[in-house]
């Protein structure tokens, strides 16, 4: 229909406003047939337009979607968020046209997991909203969310996140259904969790020249260092997530924990404001930061649940100094055995920066009996490290590094009867 169409205007030289005026309707039919068939199969909704104006009293955003859009709010304090939950959606229009403005200091939007996504407006202070509503496109095009948020005291902030009913369905969802476990792990097999950082809304790092996202890295990275170990006899890797979804840092401990894993390597690429750093990074866990670098780092990735939109849920103090004092007396002393493992390794072939193995309070790295790194591969602030991020030669090639730390770790633990 669209080719026919567009030779039969062609052919008319562009003369005719009726001719132009049957285009039009063709492409339009042609359009709604296409949104039919994905309604059918089941593809996602699609946001294709947005816009946010207002001051810091009142605020409105609108997004243009497809088809119609089910959605749910919730409030979360600490800091004050309003959370739009969605059905599965893929995200098409210029992130330039949702910057945070107004009353909003940061907005946030993904993928959850294969059934929903996630708009999450981290507010500059307490917050409702006055509107918020699904109505058709005037032109028939679909339908778009109109949200207007206003300005409103603590109290009332409060009252709101006190009277909701909700309960996180991405958290539920991921603690009842099948976790993702290596495939045939043999009696005496050596389990290793790969963890890709970041995932779905939480996009991580974007980098100084060709703008990827952290996540697409670390994924890519994760997939080609568990096939390469999933090589060698007697290894069993598995990837806590294995495509573009958000998990929060305590899933991914357990799905570690609940899959019996002897190792935990976590796969990142920051960014600095120091642009001239640049090289890989071994962190292993402490409940005091090497220094300011470390403890930075620490607290950024340690945002990731809170940029998703999740409730922060205090644990009782004695069960956090407990949880820590078990990582140090237990399992401190094989991680810290890994992350030199992985430096000798890496000495003389990947550029690591100064002081290569630090340390802070990564909550990914909690695992009371699973001994943990978390890796920097370099960092996609610096366009250098972007450039390597990105090749897979020296992925191919990095990949086989960390092999072979990890092979010989396993050796040195099985000696000592590990």
């Amino acid at each position: 229909m669209f080719k026919r169409a567009r030779n039969t205007a062609t052919s008319a030289g562009w003369r005719s406003t009726f001719a132009r005026r049957v285009l039009t309707a063709l492409l339009t039919a042609g359009l709604l047939a296409t949104v039919a068939a994905s309604v059918e199969a089941g593809d996602p909704l699609l946001a294709y337009g947005a816009r946010i104006v207002g001051d810091d009293a009142r605020t409105r955003i609108v997004i243009d979607f497809d088809r119609e859009p089910h959605f749910s709010v919730h409030y979360i304090a600490n800091p004050e968020r309003i959370v739009i939950d969605l059905p599965a959606t893929a995200f098409g229009f210029p992130a330039k046209d949702l910057a945070a403005r107004g009353l909003f200091k940061d907005i946030r939007y993904g993928k959850m997991d294969e059934e929903s996504a996630r708009i999450v407006l981290t507010t500059a202070g307490p917050v409702k909203l006055a509107l918020a509503k699904v109505q058709a496109d005037e032109a028939g095009k679909g339908h778009r969310l109109v949200l207007d948020a206003e300005m409103i005291d603590k109290q009332a902030f409060a009252e709101l996140v006190k009277t909701q009913s909700w309960s996180d369905r991405t958290e539920a969802a991921q603690t009842t259904s099948a976790i993702p476990a290596p495939e045939k792990a043999a009696p005496g097999d050596f389990v290793i969790a790969v963890d890709a950082g970041h995932g779905g809304i939480d996009t991580g790092a974007i980098g100084v020249d060709t703008k990827t996202e952290e996540k697409q890295v670390t994924l890519a990275f994760a997939k080609a260092l568990t096939d390469r170990l999933n090589k060698e006899p007697g290894i069993k890797a598995f990837l806590t997530r294995e495509d573009d979804e958000f998990l929060s840092l305590s899933q991914r401990v357990l799905i570690a924990r609940q899959n019996h894993a002897g190792l935990f390597i976590s796969l990142h690429a920051d960014t600095l404001k120091q642009k001239d750093i640049r090289g890989a990074t071994v962190y292993t866990i402490s409940d005091k930061a090497s220094d300011k670098l470390a403890a930075d780092l620490a607290e950024r990735e340690n945002l990731s649940d809170q940029i998703a939109g999740k409730e922060t849920v205090a644990e009782p103090p004695e069960v956090a100094d407990i949880l820590l004092d078990l990582t140090r007396r237990e399992t401190q002393a094989f991680s810290i055995s890994l992350a030199e493992s992985v430096l000798n390794s890496f000495k003389d072939q990947v550029g690591t920066i100064n002081n290569p193995h630090r340390h802070a309070g990564f909550r990914v790295l909690q695992a009371p009996d699973v001994p943990s790194i978390l890796l920097e591969l370099g960092f996609l602030s610096n366009a250098e490290d972007e450039k390597l991020l990105l090749d897979e030669t020296w992925r191919g090639k990095t990949v086989g590094l960390l092999t072979d730390a990890v092979k010989r770790y396993r050796a040195a633990v099985m000696a000592n009867g590990g």
